[in-house]
């Protein structure tokens, strides 16, 4: 019965150990040690994959979960940008754009929460395709210095790709539970 339950959270711990890496990889570019930044960031985006894995096909899904993994996530790519743009290695209007967009979904969500009572956390797929052309872009521009790699041209383009998703995944949330709380208040 204990290991049932334990299993049932597994995804929860991954998820967990991916949040505790986020001051660990903005320590680690810091100090500019990009290699071990590097693998760190790469270890908790597979984490993302495997935690993500791990719930829907064995149906270990929760509810806590499905709050944390997204928080978790929020929280490792905002803290590297953040982290990125303060040493130089990505352009600051990226990091505003990104920043400003968890703000606005965050914000937005707690605001839709609180007049609705019927907020359910579902990435729309513009915001996934976001998600991981961060996590490209943040592995490339880590990549660059911390193996030596000549990507050359790949971190501008992934930096255009961001850009144009942040934006789109914004606009998409704010129609979205606008068109939703515009519905629900013509319904009373």
């Amino acid at each position: 019965m204990i290991l049932r339950g334990l299993l049932r959270q597994l995804p929860n711990f991954i998820t967990l150990a991916r949040l505790l890496a986020v001051p660990v990889t903005i320590y680690l570019i810091l100090q500019d040690e990009l290699l071990a930044a590097f693998w760190v960031f790469v270890a908790a985006g597979i984490s993302d994959a495997v935690d993500g894995y791990l719930a829907k096909r064995l149906n270990l899904e929760t509810e806590i979960g499905a709050y944390l993994d997204p928080l978790a996530d929020k929280a490792l790519l905002v803290g590297v940008f953040v982290t990125l743009g303060y040493v130089g290695q990505v352009p600051i209007w990226l990091v505003i754009l990104i920043v400003f967009r968890d703000i606005l979904i965050v914000g937005g969500a707690l605001l839709f929460q609180t007049i609705t009572q019927s907020l359910h956390m579902a990435p729309l797929f513009i915001s996934k395709v976001n998600t991981a052309a961060q996590i490209a872009l943040a592995v490339a521009v880590l990549a660059r210095p911390a193996l030596g790699v000549a990507l050359e041209a790949v971190p501008e383009i992934l930096t255009m790709v961001v850009a144009m998703t942040t934006f789109l995944s914004g606009a998409a949330y704010v129609i979205k539970w606008g068109w939703i709380a515009v519905t629900l208040e013509r319904d009373e």
